[in-house]
């Protein structure tokens, strides 16, 4: 829609309140539509811009067939991209920081395993076929992975409330397998459908509080091993813990309470040490391997002279034995086994994506998120059936292999060669591992995870966002793990809602000497414009609050009429609506505003529209509403629309 006016004077400029006239030029520009397209160019386009944001097939486009394989292996499989480049300059530090992590992984994996209720030996499997599989499909070149704490107590929290991994083990272990291929099944569609912001749903807000309530009862589950409690509860909330803990005191143990307090303190420390000099990280990194052998070592050597000290017994060598015949497609925990697989999936995905780009930005390459997620999923499904359980991309043990130089994913495959050794060779060194050094070191990985540092930084910049976080981190405390994530979720979405729903709105002025227009609450410079009332939507218009902003911007019109009424001020005549911020507007938008219009007409009051976008304009245009509102009804910018509309009344003798 043009103007047909090109040349404006006598524009009324505001001045602390007044409006005085002074001779200026300006240009009225047109307001077009955007170029005409088809309706399939147009859903081609929405299409593209939600799944292929990155354009994955623009590196196809010219290129010759022999190209197109080589790059369609190379997207398939990140292995062949560096693969050809490899060395053995690359080769030594990857063995290196290969080796570093397996210390760390080896008592973690049997440490985290235990806090699924699996056997300790799940673990050991977990972190022998996920890496090797990672290492060819994985885009990242310092994701070490294997299985983490969080999963690993969601499994076992959700798993335990229905079976008992006591009373039940076998089917127990059926379950734990089954959660893990639906895990890597859900993982891997995300990646393949490329519908990976589904997991934006868990807000930063939301894992920060999440994380911090599961280490928090991560922790106090390993007060059993700490304390040598045999009898303790199979709950997972706050309360029923430390009920047991009290409950129990006469099976406390001062042997193993020295004892694990002792290597705790240790952990903890190299720990510290390692935080503080980055250099020294390979202090942190061994420190839970050597405190498995100084502790396995001590237990041994007092075995005959106390038998307070619980430790792991026999574990059976060789390599993961198949479990596809173990996986439950059919019964009634089924359900329990598909809810437990998507919310461990979802978890885990998150935290490998997560650390996987925290690393790559260091330096300075690219992750792409959904080859991560066919890569985990395809790991997840993999390990379902090679006796493994969910297992993603480990910070801590992320951090170690970054930190030793790793250059590849090859890291990865010594990581699985030296887990294979110890499956092959070392397995009755564990027999008198003690249960309380595994409460250390899952204590010590744990407490890491309890981020105060940006509870508070969410609770000076957004409090919505910290409420958010608590309702995270009490749910899981008090309620349990997997309601305490969904609560935080509803609450996510509920401000979602509340944003789309109840959008903002603001009132504009014009600030003085310029042609600039912004909020008058924003800006004390800004002040009114006689005769106008300027507002400014921040949001779509949908149908969800299309009749909220009617009303709102009727209410705007009734307040400033009642304040120009009590200044003795000029007569309203005209409702200025900046479009600037609406990116989209549906067929209720549009008939809210046809009611706006003729709301306003009623109260002898013009209603202007300035600068819809070109989606926006395009579905005014066809509604008619461009016709309905007149030559006069839509504008470039705001200032255009005040200095034309101004001396368009002073033409028509007009105050």
């Amino acid at each position: 829609m043009v103007n047909d006016t090109n040349r404006v004077e006598d524009m009324a400029s505001p001045n602390n309140g007044t409006a005085t006239a002074r001779e200026t030029i300006v240009e009225i520009h047109s307001v077009c539509l955007p170029p005409k397209k088809t309706t399939f160019q147009k859903l081609k386009k929405r299409f593209a811009d939600v799944f292929f944001p990155d354009d994955p097939l623009e590196r196809f486009r010219n290129q010759t067939w022999r190209n197109k394989v080589i790059l369609g292996l190379q997207s398939l499989f990140p292995i062949f991209t560096w693969g050809s480049q490899y060395d053995l300059k690359l080769f030594r530090s990857d063995v290196v920081s290969g080796l570093t992590i397996a210390s760390l992984a080896i008592p973690q994996g049997i440490s985290y395993a235990k806090l699924a209720n699996l056997p300790p030996i799940v673990g050991l499997y977990s972190s022998f076929v996920p890496p090797l599989i990672y290492s060819i499909l994985g885009s990242s070149k310092h994701l070490a992975v294997g299985p983490v704490s969080i999963a690993s107590l969601v499994m076992g929290s959700m798993l335990s409330e229905s079976v008992s991994p006591t009373q039940d083990p076998i089917l127990y272990l059926k379950l734990a397998f089954t959660s893990t291929f639906f895990a890597g099944l859900f993982q891997a569609s995300l990646g393949l459908l490329r519908l990976g912001f589904l997991i934006d749903f868990l807000s930063k807000p939301t894992l920060v509080g999440f994380t911090a309530g599961a280490a928090v009862i991560v922790s106090l589950q390993q007060l059993k091993g700490l304390l040598g409690i045999v009898h303790f509860t199979g709950k997972m909330q706050f309360i029923p813990v430390m009920s047991s803990v009290f409950n129990h005191r006469s099976e406390w143990s001062w042997e193993t309470i020295v004892m694990g307090l002792g290597f705790l303190i240790i952990l903890l420390t190299t720990r510290h040490i390692s935080m503080r000099k980055p250099k020294l990280f390979w202090i942190s990194a061994a420190s839970p391997l050597a405190s498995v052998v100084i502790s396995t070592l001590l237990v041994f050597l007092i075995r005959n002279k106390t038998h307070a000290i619980s430790f792991i017994g026999h574990l059976p060598k060789g390599l993961n034995p198949p479990s596809a015949n173990m996986l439950y497609f059919n019964g009634t925990h089924l359900a329990l086994a598909i809810k437990t697989g998507i919310i461990t999936g979802v978890l885990s995905l998150t935290e490998g994506i997560a650390v996987g780009r925290t690393f790559a930005s260091l330096k300075n390459y690219q992750v792409n998120g959904n080859k991560e997620m066919m890569a985990i999923g395809f790991m997840n499904m993999v390990g379902s059936c090679t006796s493994c359980y969910v297992t993603t991309g480990s910070f801590s043990r992320s951090a170690v292999n970054y930190n030793a130089g790793a250059k590849t994913a090859v890291s990865n495959i010594v990581l699985a060669s030296t887990v294979l050794v110890t499956l092959l060779f070392l397995m009755p060194l564990f027999y008198y591992t003690p249960n309380l050094i595994l409460a250390a070191i899952i204590l010590t990985a744990v407490i890491g995870l309890i981020d105060y540092q940006a509870a508070y930084k969410l609770w000076k910049v957004d409090k919505f966002d910290f409420f958010t976080c608590m309702c995270a981190f009490f749910g899981v405390l008090l309620v349990s793990v997997p309601l305490g994530l969904a609560i935080a979720v509803v609450v996510s979405v509920i401000k979602i809602l509340l944003h789309v729903t109840r959008p903002n709105t603001l009132e504009f002025g014009n600030i003085q000497g310029t042609q600039i227009y912004q909020s008058l609450k924003r800006y004390r410079e800004a002040s009114r414009v006689h005769g106008f009332l300027i507002l400014a939507v921040e949001s779509p218009i949908y149908f969800a609050n299309s009749t909220y902003l009617q009303e709102r911007i009727l209410r705007w019109t009734r307040e400033e009429e009642t304040r120009i009424k009590d200044s003795n001020g000029s007569t309203l005549k005209c409702i200025v609506l900046d479009m600037t911020a609406v990116s989209s507007i549906d067929t209720s938008g549009i008939e809210a505003l046809f009611e706006l219009r003729r709301r306003l007409e009623k109260q002898s009051l013009q209603l202007v529209l300035v600068n819809p976008v070109g989606s926006v304009m395009e579905k005014l245009h066809k509604s008619k509403i461009i016709e309905s509102l007149g030559l006069s009804g839509l504008y470039l910018t705001v200032g255009e629309a005040v200095a034309d509309l101004s001396s368009t009344w002073k033409a028509h003798g007009q105050p």
